[in-house]
């Protein structure tokens, strides 16, 4: 990773096709509030819009990207929309919400789907993945892939998908940042191919203040997001940071106009106490 990033800059999925490397996730807002807050990353730059059944605002996300596209006659293929399947629920059942999500964010496709998480068995996570793969044979969804996996549920995914023929997951979806790394997770996902996107690289602010922190936003001239969001960017994941505050999400853009050096992002990743900052299934059965 170089000072040539750019906020237009992508990642390659396993079958060619691109994924902004920073993203703008909508956890935790309400549909109007996600809404509003899609509309100022947009304008922002933003190319890469994150959702989920889960978080019920996949109408509010939808239409400010629409609304968007049309005021700046832009294409709605221009933004990447991501969202996820609430319940591992059976074949029918994840049918079912696909189409919702669908139904509700109203772009006519969905450019990554996610299994959200693994709860619910092995017999539960394989039936979902199997509606997904029908989907995105369909066109409906132009990537796919999983969220908070453990490497026992990656693995079961990539035997599943050897056995039948499917196609594997292109991006992993979990929470990295310098104080939970993921040492062994990373690296199986990415020997297998599979792009790593980082939910809470902010850490939810928990760790804004922590002296390794300080002292980098310090030395760069730049605030604790912008540093740690540097640092995913360096590791080549795909950050998702959130806010609903207009001056945050346009600051945390602000990126990729200084880099860290080597040693920097190895004192970064000697941060690590295994911190969770929401849920953590990734050891469910």
């Amino acid at each position: 990773m170089t000072k040539s990033l750019t906020l237009q800059s992508c990642a390659v999925l396993r079958d060619g096709a691109q994924i902004p490397i920073l993203g703008f996730g909508t956890y935790e807002l309400e549909s109007k509030d996600a809404y509003n807050a899609v509309t100022w990353a947009l304008e922002s730059g933003y190319r890469h819009i994150d959702s989920a059944e889960w978080y019920e605002n996949e109408r509010g996300c939808g239409k400010a990207i629409l609304d968007f596209c049309r005021s700046h006659d832009v294409p709605r293929s221009s933004v990447f929309y991501t969202t996820k399947l609430k319940y591992n629920d059976g074949y029918e059942g994840v049918t079912r919400s696909i189409q919702k999500s669908l139904n509700e964010c109203g772009l006519g496709y969905i450019d990554l789907y996610l299994i959200h998480g693994p709860i619910g068995g092995k017999t539960a996570r394989l039936e979902s993945w199997r509606a997904i793969c029908e989907a995105h044979k369909s066109g409906k969804l132009k990537n796919i892939g999983i969220s908070t996996f453990g490497i026992k549920h990656l693995q079961e995914i990539l035997d599943f998908c050897s056995e039948r023929s499917l196609p594997l997951p292109s991006v992993h979806q979990i929470d990295l940042h310098p104080f939970q790394v993921r040492s062994a997770i990373v690296e199986f996902s990415k020997r297998h191919g599979i792009i790593l996107e980082a939910w809470a690289p902010l850490v939810r602010g928990l760790r804004f203040k922590h002296p390794s922190i300080v002292n980098l936003s310090q030395k760069h001239n730049k605030d604790p997001a912008q540093i740690l969001l540097r640092y995913s960017l360096q590791k080549g994941y795909v950050a998702i940071p959130k806010s609903s505050s207009h001056t945050r999400i346009a600051s945390n853009t602000q990126i990729f106009d200084f880099e860290l050096s080597d040693n920097e992002i190895q004192d970064l990743d000697n941060l690590d106490e295994a911190l969770v900052t929401d849920w953590d299934p990734t050891d469910c059965d």
